[in-house]
């Protein structure tokens, strides 16, 4: 187990850990030590030191959050060496990995067992453990979250045992801590219900905003997994249709997807970024280009390669989820309130679905959903902005993402979520000196 810590000169621990910092740069987090265990024992040794030592404990992901849902002023559990994937049962449809793995690693070795998740988010950087905690999601008509795919997952609890979770075992447990913050204590292994690989056909088509969203529920309801992107100050949009086909696979050629997903989706658009964070006034002009650069295009590959795509350019996020039926009159307002401000916003507004779960804290706990994502390029001022989405989603009773900025408190989330209080009870009994807590947590689920 690699542990990482200070004596200062008095002969107490020292604070001289380097500081870890998220993906986007706007979280930073000094622990008193960290540690980076490589087996489920070393884990649960290290909650049983950092209790004995008075340390509340976080485990950090890759980072990929944009809340300090990781923070911690004392020991930070590093993922990089509880990695790998443990076992892989086609008779029962699972794989069981270990929770630092990220993402890209399951899904290339279930590719080469012939496997596949059935839905997936639209990157693949995160760790299993960090996706699933934060409620990371893709699209889907009928397939649910990350979260809602897990089938068992063991849990060091803040003695330092282990609980093995599941429907049948611990499922009080096992209901929470599929989505559960870190609050719960720290994951170390999850196993997934998994299908034999199959293909995805993408569309991928520009259309006009009042077109798509004057035919959201037909293109919701015709498509496996339908999404889109609105272009602010454009009434321009990107459709993504993805469908299982029968083949064969035609993946995008090397360079015209090299040209689609490198240079237009991420290097012209770091360009244009960050001249609109240098000239804001140059931003609308830069939309309309921009919503313009991406063409029509069809392609079918394994879904990975379908579901998710590159994302090099930093940036800072706000996403809530919506009723279904709430959703295009909450776009409608967004798109208004762009036109009749001087916001200057040169990020799309992701637009994507999921059925309704029985997960407590999931977004989409009890209802069918739709998501809508803002952003704004790192180093650009985006509070007023995002500050100005959130009185509209809240308005349609949103709920927001766990992982994404957002200003809600636990007053208004005990009232989004009807189970919540069925969450904290099991909070409560799990860790009641709160050795997983920080201000996060303390304002998302109170104390």
């Amino acid at each position: 187990m690699a542990v990482s810590n200070a004596v200062d000169g008095s002969g107490g621990r020292g604070s001289t850990v380097a500081p870890w910092r998220n993906w986007a740069g706007n979280v930073t987090t000094r622990p008193a030590r960290s540690v980076a265990p490589a087996s489920t024992e070393e884990l649960a040794a290290a909650v049983r030191a950092a209790a004995t030592d008075g340390l509340t404990v976080k485990a950090a992901g890759t980072g990929h959050s944009f809340t300090p849902a990781a923070a911690t002023d004392g020991l930070l559990v590093r993922p990089e060496r509880l990695t790998g994937v443990r076992a892989v049962d086609r008779a029962a449809g699972t794989v069981t990995v270990a929770a630092g793995t990220p993402l890209k690693h399951l899904n290339e070795t279930l590719a080469a067992h012939g496997l596949s998740l059935t839905n997936m988010g639209d990157i693949m950087e995160q760790t299993v453990s960090g996706a699933v905690s934060t409620g990371t999601h893709g699209t889907g008509r009928d397939s649910a979250s990350l979260a809602a795919q897990v089938t068992a997952l063991e849990l060091v609890t803040a003695d330092g045992s282990v609980l093995t979770c599941s429907a049948e075992e611990n499922p009080d447990v096992f209901a929470a801590a599929r989505l559960g913050l870190g609050a719960l204590g720290v994951i170390s292994e999850l196993t997934f219900a998994v299908e034999p690989e199959f293909l995805l056909t993408a569309r991928e088509e520009p259309m006009p905003f009042d077109e798509v969203t004057g035919r959201f529920d037909e293109l919701a309801a015709e498509n496996e997994h339908f999404e889109f992107y609105w272009f602010p100050h454009t009434g321009n949009c990107n459709t993504k249709r993805n469908n299982r086909s029968q083949g064969p696979a035609a993946p995008p050629g090397r360079i015209s997807g090299w040209v689609e997903d490198e240079l237009l989706s991420n290097g012209v658009f770091q360009i244009a970024c960050a001249v609109g964070r240098a000239v804001p006034a140059a931003i609308p002009g830069i939309a309309r280009i921009s919503s313009r650069a991406l063409s029509a295009r069809t392609y079918t590959d394994i879904p990975y390669k379908v579901f998710t795509s590159p994302r090099r350019v930093r940036f800072v996020e706000m996403e809530y989820a919506l009723p279904r039926a709430a959703a295009v009159a909450a776009l409608g307002e967004l798109k208004a309130l762009v036109e009749r401000s001087d916001f200057r916003i040169s990020f799309p507004v992701e637009v994507r679905t999921a059925p309704a779960d029985d997960l407590p804290l999931s977004t989409a706990s009890g209802r069918d959903t739709v998501y809508v994502a803002v952003h704004m390029y790192r180093g650009t001022p985006h509070e007023a902005y995002f500050a100005a989405a959130e009185r509209i989603m809240t308005a349609h009773e949103g709920r927001p993402h766990w992982g994404k900025l957002h200003t809600r408190d636990a007053a208004y989330l005990a009232d989004a979520y009807p189970r919540f209080g069925e969450f904290t009870a099991v909070r409560d009994r799990l860790d009641p000196d709160r050795r997983f807590g920080n201000a996060y947590l303390r304002r998302v689920l109170g104390d």
